[in-house]
């Protein structure tokens, strides 16, 4: 657990420009806060304490202002920023080095059993306010647009924005062609995917 916290502090840092120093970020980031009280309650859930796991999970929320499941599966270097309002629900699985900011969900339709919410995979970024519903399966490397909401599987390397997300920009930088997609607006274009970030 406190190699995994070290890694959890220098991703911060690395990710935070306000962020000084690891004793700072330790002390007065609510986002480390919120997952060492997830790494408890989380063992508390995986031997069936399932009251005391929620128990703790709910201070945790008292504390931060973010909500995280005791039953949600999260990978190391999870960087929430600024935090208030975040809430990953029971059945989520977050990757590794995934950055959320403040107001992101995710969570359930309430339509669905069992796996009720969104797998996300490493390196993913997600902006403020976006809602990522049901048991879809966010790929690798993908960016959220802030306020967008997931509805549907998002494959691998790509930008999704708007209600419901729809792709506008690939990350591929291993060939230099010319791509066409279909922004926000629903507007077709041709873009270099050489000049994609």
């Amino acid at each position: 657990m406190f190699k995994t916290l070290r890694y959890d502090i220098k991703n911060v840092l690395k990710n935070d420009p306000a962020a000084r120093n690891g004793l700072e970020v330790f002390l007065l980031y609510p986002c480390i806060h919120a997952i060492i009280f997830y790494r408890i309650s989380h063992f508390f859930y995986k031997i069936k304490m399932f009251f005391t796991a929620r128990l703790i999970s709910q201070i945790a929320r008292f504390l931060t202002g973010i909500e995280i499941h005791p039953g949600a599966k999260i990978g190391k270097g999870l960087f929430i920023d600024h935090g208030m309002g975040v809430v990953i629900g029971e059945t989520a699985e977050v990757g590794d080095n995934v950055t959320l900011y403040h107001g992101v969900t995710l969570g359930g339709t309430g339509k669905d059993t069992g796996k009720r919410h969104p797998t996300v995979g490493n390196d993913v970024f997600i902006g403020s306010g976006a809602k990522v519903l049901g048991p879809v399966v966010i790929g690798d490397g993908v960016k959220v647009g802030a306020n967008s909401v997931i509805l549907k599987d998002v494959p691998a390397h790509v930008t999704v924005v708007g209600i419901p997300g729809k792709i506008v920009r690939y990350h591929n930088k291993q060939e230099k062609t010319i791509i066409e997609i279909e922004d926000y607006r629903g507007e077709k274009r041709e873009i270099y995917n050489e000049m994609m970030i």
